[in-house]
């Protein structure tokens, strides 16, 4: 067999059907972020954040009883919940011998908050003046969505890579999506600063991922 023969076989082996989504997946997930970093910093969001946050302030006069349960939801993306969920979760699964898990569920929080932090600084968007509580720290992108997503994101790859449990892995989905759309009923984001959460942390998980998988293959 000629090399090119046994590269091509090789590229094949690699390139799997499962390996092209998550390809095709991190590079929708990075040009989203790239387009609304655009429309941030150059082209200027305020017409479409100012009509979502519309949308959350009728929201909000139309069911007054709503807030006390937004601030008990936005608790879930909050630093001290992911500190205490991003070690104790992966704890439990490396004692129930789950290691991959457990390494990748570390990697995914830990990468996405030091990740979230990085761009923060680097972009140094303020958050909006409107916000209906006082919060420390800058707006680009939202670290209650961004770490959120990979915090709830992974645990649902996870519970749909074992095969168990599919509707608990969508529940775990739409709980995180949740939790970024209180950032923007409470005013303490832009919605293009969710968004942008959101694209971030789907690259980050097939990073992760991707990583993770690879390093299966080496050893």
């Amino acid at each position: 067999m000629s090399r090119l023969s046994r590269f091509l076989l090789r590229l094949a082996e690699l390139l799997t059907a499962e390996l092209l989504v998550l390809g095709g997946v991190l590079f929708g997930a990075f040009l989203a972020f790239l387009l609304l970093t655009k429309l941030v910093f150059v082209d200027g969001p305020e017409a479409f954040d100012q009509q979502v946050f519309g949308w959350f302030d009728a929201l909000r006069a139309a069911v007054p009883g709503l807030t006390p349960w937004v601030l008990r939801l936005t608790f879930f993306g909050s630093a001290l919940w992911f500190v205490v969920a991003g070690l104790s979760l992966p704890a439990l699964l490396w004692w129930l011998k789950l290691r991959r898990e457990s390494v990748e569920l570390l990697a995914a929080v830990a990468g996405a908050a030091l990740l979230n932090q990085l761009l923060k600084i680097g972009f140094g968007r303020v958050r909006p003046l409107s916000a209906l509580l006082a919060q420390p720290g800058l707006s680009f992108p939202s670290g209650h969505a961004m770490i959120g997503l990979a915090l709830y994101g992974m645990l649902a790859w996870q519970l749909r890579r074992h095969g168990r449990h599919p509707v608990w892995a969508a529940v775990l989905l739409l709980w995180a999506v949740l939790i970024g759309l209180t950032r923007i009923y409470l005013h303490v984001h832009y919605p293009t600063d969710v968004l942008a959460g959101f694209a971030a942390a789907v690259s980050w998980l097939v990073l992760v991922q991707l990583t993770v998988r690879q390093r299966l293959r080496r050893a």
